[in-house]
């Protein structure tokens, strides 16, 4: 028998805890989808709705924007530029995204996705944070009266895929524009390392050069999209900080994109911090995008804790979980939980996971303090 779903209160404001998510991919919906972020949410379902448009399968379904974010008191992401490189320029079916044909050019698109970040610094939507004297006023600007108007929110650059780091001085000019976090890997065969629906390649000579390199810098390894034996040669070479920024549990969900409880041990040993994704085929085994319907098998937000509390019972503690929604990473509503509306509904996990047995210590761990331990370790 299904459980009977969770009856939500409506949340005053005062009621909101800080929120860190550990993954989005603004730059990629503002210039790739060409969304005007800065609007509702509305409003952008509705214009794609009007404009009658299909190039992506989340067209009206959007639950990602800048005032959503302001909404569910999200005042902190790590948020990505995603630019691929493929001599064919051929593109990956799951992800409908180009391979530009030369590094080159991959960087000058991950250009212009920086752009559009800096942009919205210039009208006060956002906030670049790249040391831990800038983390620490920010949160204390977002929770006082300073930011009331309308506050910036705040992110830390990541690069998810590595082709567009030309060679290894562009690893460096990367890390003085602000970038700390680097996935090398993506979906299939990269420059640097093979990425999902790519198993049984690993790292390529580059990616071990470039991942000896990182070595030198004070970033974070993201682990997310390696596949199982590009992971196990990444450990053996990079020897900073690792996170999984949205990335859910094998033994709950089968699937090459998961972790193994092995993998899921290793980053706890590290120290890092594994971020849910809200991605309905990582929550439930065998959805089928395009084909099923969340709500029809069940999918709510409740399956994240699953495996939540799959990590934590590896873990011994909650200190190794948080937030990595992934919820602008060209999906929508169709591919949601069902009691998701916006990402604004993330305070609902606070319900939640009071009705799964986490005390108050415990969710504020998991909304923020987790992800802002680990930043300290990267920022300078």
């Amino acid at each position: 028998m299904p459980k009977r779903p969770l009856k939500f209160e409506k949340m005053s404001d005062s009621n909101l805890l800080f929120t860190v998510d550990g993954h989005l991919d603004l730059a990629t919906n503002a210039m790739t989808l060409n969304r005007d972020l800065t609007q509702n949410v509305d409003d952008l379902r509705n214009l794609e709705k009007a404009l009658g448009l299909t190039d992506f399968q989340d067209r009206g379904n959007g639950t990602v924007s800048l005032p959503e974010l302001r909404k569910g008191n999200i005042g902190l992401v790590i948020t990505t530029l995603i630019s691929r490189y493929s001599s064919t320029g051929e593109k990956i079916e799951i992800m409908d995204l180009p391979g530009w044909h030369s590094p080159e050019q991959a960087f000058a698109n991950a250009m212009a996705q920086l752009e559009w970040y800096r942009q919205m610094e210039l009208i006060g939507e956002m906030k670049a944070i790249t040391t831990r004297k800038e983390l620490k006023a920010h949160i204390s600007k977002w929770n006082g009266e300073e930011y009331m108007d309308k506050k910036p929110i705040g992110y830390i650059l990541a690069l998810e895929g590595a082709d567009s780091v030309v060679n290894l001085d562009y690893l460096y000019l990367y890390h003085e524009k602000g970038l700390r976090s680097i996935g090398i890997s993506h979906f299939g065969i990269g420059r640097y390392a093979a990425g999902t629906h790519s198993d049984g390649s690993g790292l390529t000579k580059k990616g071990e050069e470039l991942l000896n390199e990182m070595n030198s810098l004070s970033m974070f390894l993201d682990m997310t999209h390696f596949t199982d034996k590009g992971f196990y040669q990444a450990l053996d070479i990079y020897d900073g900080k690792i996170i999984a920024s949205h990335q859910n549990c094998r033994s709950l969900v089968e699937g090459e994109r998961q972790f193994t409880d092995d993998q899921i041990k290793c980053v706890i040993e590290r120290g890092g911090i594994i971020g849910g994704a809200l991605d309905a085929w990582m929550l439930h085994p065998n959805f089928q995008m395009n084909q099923d319907d969340p709500k029809e098998m069940g999918i709510g937000l409740e399956k994240l804790v699953d495996h939540f509390d799959h990590i934590c019972q590896l873990s011994g503690n909650c200190r190794h979980i948080g937030f990595g929604s992934d919820l602008d990473g060209l999906f929508g509503l169709e591919q949601t939980p069902y009691d998701m509306n916006t990402i604004a509904d993330l305070q609902k996990f606070q319900f939640i996971l009071k009705s799964r047995g986490y005390n108050d210590d415990d969710i504020e761990h998991i909304f923020f303090k987790n992800w802002i331990n680990v930043l300290h370790d990267v920022l300078d």
